[in-house]
């Protein structure tokens, strides 16, 4: 089963959610700050991460932050419902889900699974089928199998969330894609998003791709339709 990793300075918190997760089979590792979290992520990294925003040292922003120059582990905030600038500001910097506190142990155990089944295999070890193949539109190539995309050659690091409504869009360019099937194509049914979590994606994703080529405008909005890639 997958690991994941509780990094939050409310030890009841840590209790709590260790044991409903553990329940659920999954092996768990908790930190109470930012900087024994990074630290422990080196020797052993996560599939995936649950942040405290508020912490001493380090706050969850800041790992993030660092997290996301050299890995792509999916990760969910923890968040007060009154930090909703944090909220946004943590969704353009790539993180992959918000939980608000209070929460049920149930809609925590569920955000979990539905991150984790976009994220890895459904084996949970073994790679996916080789008739997932590479997605190829002008420069842009993605790999689904290694979760790997390019630009002109270049790298382009994308959380899966990101990855996946990339290649929704991509899949069929020149065709409109409206929010909602963004949404559908990046998230389970039984999470929910609204709009501007889907703007937040497009605009890290321009940036993204704008760093590796100042040119790069191929992400298109409609407004009031949606999005598409251009058709080449």
């Amino acid at each position: 089963m997958p690991t994941i990793a509780l990094v939050d300075d409310d030890r009841n918190i840590l209790t709590s959610v260790s044991i409903a997760l553990e329940a659920e089979g999954y092996r768990i590792m908790t930190y109470t700050d930012g900087v024994s979290a990074l630290e422990g992520f080196k020797t052993s990294p996560p599939d995936l991460a649950i942040l405290d925003i508020k912490m001493p040292r380090m706050d969850g922003m800041e790992l993030l932050r660092r997290l996301r120059q050299k890995t792509d582990t999916p990760v969910i905030f923890l968040t007060s419902k009154d930090e909703e600038i944090d909220e946004l500001f943590g969704l353009k910097m790539g993180a992959d889900d918000f939980i608000r506190k209070p929460f049920s142990q149930r809609l925590l155990v569920e955000r979990v699974k539905s991150v984790l089944r976009r994220a890895i295999p459904k084996d949970g070890t073994a790679p996916k089928e080789p008739d997932v193949k590479a997605l190829e539109r002008g420069q842009l190539r993605m790999d689904p199998e290694r979760h790997t995309c390019t630009w002109k050659g270049e790298p382009v690091t994308l959380t899966v969330t990101e990855f996946l409504i990339l290649q929704a869009l991509a899949a069929r360019s020149g065709v409109v894609k409206s929010r909602n099937a963004l949404m559908d194509a990046a998230y389970d049914d039984q999470v929910y998003v609204d709009d501007r979590t889907i703007d937040s994606h497009i605009k890290r994703l321009r940036k993204k791709f704008k760093s590796v080529d100042n040119d790069f405008d191929m992400i298109e909005t409609l407004y009031g339709v949606g999005y598409r890639f251009k058709e080449l």
